[in-house]
Order: C-alpha cells, then sequence, then structure tokens
C-alpha cells in the first residue's frame, strides 16, 4: 500500500457547458467517496498545455498536498501514455498527460522522487469508443491513489528526466534592455512577464517599454493605486515576477498585449535618453527553483 490522500485537486480544458467535469467528479466518488475534490479551473483554452502549465506552477505551492488531477489536450493515442509524479517524496502525486503540463509545477516543487506511465488497464474505465482520458484513466487513477494505491502498481516506471519538458519562455539581454514575454494577463488586465525584479536593479526608478513601434514610459515599484491616469507601473507581482498594471483601466488593454508577445524593458537616464544598462539574472516563480537557460524537468 502507498500513502493515502484525501484531497484531489482537478484542472482542465472541459469547460463549464457539458458534462465532462461533472462526470469527472462523480466517477471519482464512486471510487473514493471520502476525498475532497478542488476545481483550480476547468477554464483553459483548449489543448492551451503553455497556459496551463504557467497555471499550476503558479498555484503548485499553494496546494493541499494530495493528488493533482491535470487534464489539458489529453492524447487517447497512448502513444504518450498519461503519467503519475511523485514530488515532495510522496506529499502529493500529479496526474495528467505527458505533453509538459506537468513540468513546471514539478520543477517549483523541487522536482519528482518517482513516476510510471499510467499503463495498467486494471485500474482504468473500460472506453465504449476512443477513451476519454479524464473520465477512463485520470479519474480512476486519481481515486485510486487517494485510497492507498502504490505508483508501482499503475503502470510502467519510467525516469522523470525522460518525460516531455515544459519550456518556459526566458527574457533576454540585448543592447542594454531586457527583452521580455507576456506570461499571462488576468482578469483585470494586469500583464505578468517572464522578469525577475533583479533584471531590473540597475535601472532607475523610470523605464521606458518598447512594444514594436510604439515606446512608453513606465514607473518601477509603483502600485496601480499610485499612479496617475494613463501613467504604466512595474510592480513584483504575487508570484515573484514583474508585471505590468495602471490605475482604473487594464494594461493588457491599453498597452496592445496579450500572452506570448515581447517587449523591450531599458533605462532611461534623467534627460530621458535610454543609457547602456542591463542585468540578466535567473527567472523564478516566488518560492521556486531558478528556470533560466533550463527547460523544466
Amino acid at each position: 500500500m502507498g500513502r493515502a490522500y484525501d484531497t484531489i485537486t482537478f484542472l482542465s480544458d472541459y469547460g463549464r457547458a457539458d458534462e465532462h467535469v461533472g462526470v469527472v467528479h462523480s466517477v471519482i466518488r464512486s471510487i473514493a467517496p471520502e476525498v475532497a475534490v478542488v476545481d483550480l479551473t476547468h477554464d483553459v483554452a483548449p489543448r492551451d498545455v503553455r497556459a496551463a502549465g504557467l497555471l499550476l506552477a503558479r498555484s503548485a505551492q499553494y496546494l493541499c498536498p494530495g493528488v493533482v488531477l491535470a487534464a489539458v489536450a489529453a492524447d487517447p493515442s497512448g502513444e504518450r501514455p498519461a503519467v503519475a509524479v511523485e514530488v515532495g517524496d510522496g506529499m502529493s502525486v500529479l496526474v495528467g498527460p505527458d505533453n509538459g503540463l506537468l513540468a513546471p509545477a514539478v520543477a517549483m516543487v523541487g522536482g519528482a522522487s518517482r513516476a510510471v506511465a499510467l499503463t495498467d488497464p486494471g485500474h482504468h474505465l473500460p472506453a465504449p469508443g476512443v477513451p476519454f482520458v479524464g473520465r477512463d484513466v485520470l479519474a480512476p487513477v486519481a481515486a485510486q491513489l487517494c485510497r492507498g494505491a502504490d505508483l508501482a502498481e499503475l503502470g510502467a516506471s519510467v525516469d522523470p528526466a525522460a518525460l516531455q519538458p515544459g519550456i518556459l519562455p526566458l527574457s533576454r539581454e540585448e543592447d542594454g534592455a531586457v527583452v521580455a514575454q507576456v506570461l499571462w494577463v488576468d482578469r483585470v488586465g494586469t500583464v505578468q512577464l517572464n522578469v525577475d525584479p533583479d533584471e531590473l536593479a540597475a535601472f532607475g526608478d523610470r523605464v521606458r517599454l518598447r512594444l514594436g513601434d510604439a515606446t512608453r514610459s513606465a514607473r518601477r515599484d509603483a502600485p496601480a493605486g499610485a499612479l496617475g491616469p494613463g501613467e504604466v507601473g512595474l510592480v513584483t507581482d504575487p508570484y515573484g515576477l514583474v508585471a505590468l498594471t495602471m490605475s482604473g483601466q487594464a494594461a493588457a488593454d491599453a498597452l496592445g498585449l496579450a500572452e506570448g508577445d515581447e517587449l523591450a524593458i531599458e533605462a532611461l537616464d534623467d534627460d530621458g535618453a535610454a543609457p547602456t544598462a542591463g542585468l540578466t539574472t535567473p527567472v523564478r516563480l516566488s518560492g521556486g527553483p531558478a528556470t533560466k537557460g533550463t527547460p523544466s524537468p
């Protein structure tokens, strides 16, 4: 017997318009009725593994120990079987497709201690046609883990280093500027960048943003409430990364930014000129290991 868990954290790209989320809940309850299921989100854009991996990485250090059931772009073909990845020496197990979705979160919590491919059909539900991976594989496996099933019972052992990596975009230095990428835009339009605050330490209180052919000045370490109308602030967000914000309006809309867009940040002298400057340091989500230069395992 393995370690039993009392919580499953569930995220997916299923949405709420049909029965999929409810069916997964019901399958879990039929096997492990005592287990609480926490719905992290089901509004990931369909098949957006990158966004889902970043979301899970942002959340990982705050999740209740237990099983994480992550179902985004799960492949029913079986060419890359779904996996269960043990972290924290058994404190939690992440269950999901081997498509890079789990890798950023695994890196955030210090790496995997064991991993298995979910290849044993005895732990799955029979599928009347093409398997619905969340219902037929991930849900029953997650429930059985909560009841004490050991990873070794679920399928063939795999080297955690052989799992599909999740590639986090890295900032870079160009001609004294830090070139950043938008990782995430939240519901109020705050723009999270893949920039550690230390990368801007050599810059002054004001910086210039270069967005394609346009430029915009911004204040460092200025929360939205301290900004004037139309002024842009760079803050350290709740995850320890640099974010762009504005007072009373969505920074993403005002600056024309969306996930995946690039922009450059450069220092300004007192006369408004951009000197040659720039310091590049490892990018890290708060509480996690440095990720600059290496993909997640």
